[in-house]
């Protein structure tokens, strides 16, 4: 067969059990490099080489960095606060642990599927964070203190978030179950995005009350030491 008008071999690899693909073709450019001529070359196609493509690219931690900026910076419009928005992100790293758990439960690799799914769970995570940081920064606006405000915005917003979390860890029982042609990415993707979604329901959800009443009340007294501070005398002969 001939490969961009060059007489060429077609090579079909599977990796073995606890291998990825990345390391295949790896250890193919190693073993290429190694036995053959220096006048042949080599080239991907299909699946390899969109992921050969996208590894030259944004890595991971770029895109899990920008992801949480992007949502720090939009919450911080939304509530007018630096320090309130602190509470919402520290959520994801529970959900992305509970990605990668259910991912060595199940020995799965973590490819581009999976850190699709692990994109998915920040939004995720940070949603659940702020239906309880919305009605808690409500009920502290009404007079009360940061740590009652913080349980009645917990306490109000439970049901809801279980409700909605459970029916979609539901919805994404197919994608845990798939068979068939690419069920391998499927798989992948329903096993990142229900580990973590479980972890951020049976976990987090307890942690985001106590970030937020700390972040808040450090907050608050910074202010009031600010306003604390006595004012710079004036100068002479300044008008009063």
């Amino acid at each position: 067969m001939r490969f961009n008008e060059h007489p060429s071999v077609q090579i079909l690899a599977t990796a073995a059990p606890g291998y990825s693909s990345g390391q295949v073709m790896k250890a193919l450019e190693e073993v290429f490099a190694q036995t053959m001529p220096s006048e042949m070359g080599f080239d991907y196609q299909g699946m390899s080489y969109q992921e050969k493509k996208a590894s030259t690219g944004v890595s991971a931690t770029q895109i899990y960095g920008l992801s949480l900026m992007f949502v720090f910076l939009i919450l911080t419009a939304l509530y007018e606060s630096w320090s309130l928005p602190f509470s919402v992100p520290l959520s994801t790293p529970v959900a992305m642990f509970g990605g990668y758990l259910a991912l060595w439960s199940r020995h799965m690799e973590n490819d581009v599927y999976a850190q699709i799914g692990m994109v998915m769970l920040i939004g995720l995570a940070a949603k659940n964070a702020i239906l309880i940081v919305e009605f808690a920064k409500l009920e502290h606006d009404r007079g009360k203190n940061v740590v009652d405000a913080a349980l009645a915005g917990a306490r109000l917003r439970l049901r809801p978030i279980i409700m909605t979390s459970l029916a979609f860890v539901l919805a994404c029982v197919p994608l845990w179950t798939a068979r068939g042609a690419g069920a391998q990415g499927r798989r992948l993707l329903g096993t990142t995005v229900i580990g973590g979604m479980l972890a951020a329901t049976l976990i987090a959800i307890f942690l985001i009350p106590v970030t937020y009443a700390l972040f808040e009340g450090l907050s608050e007294r910074f202010s009031k030491k600010h306003d604390a501070l006595p004012a710079e005398p004036k100068q002479k002969g300044e008008n009063l």
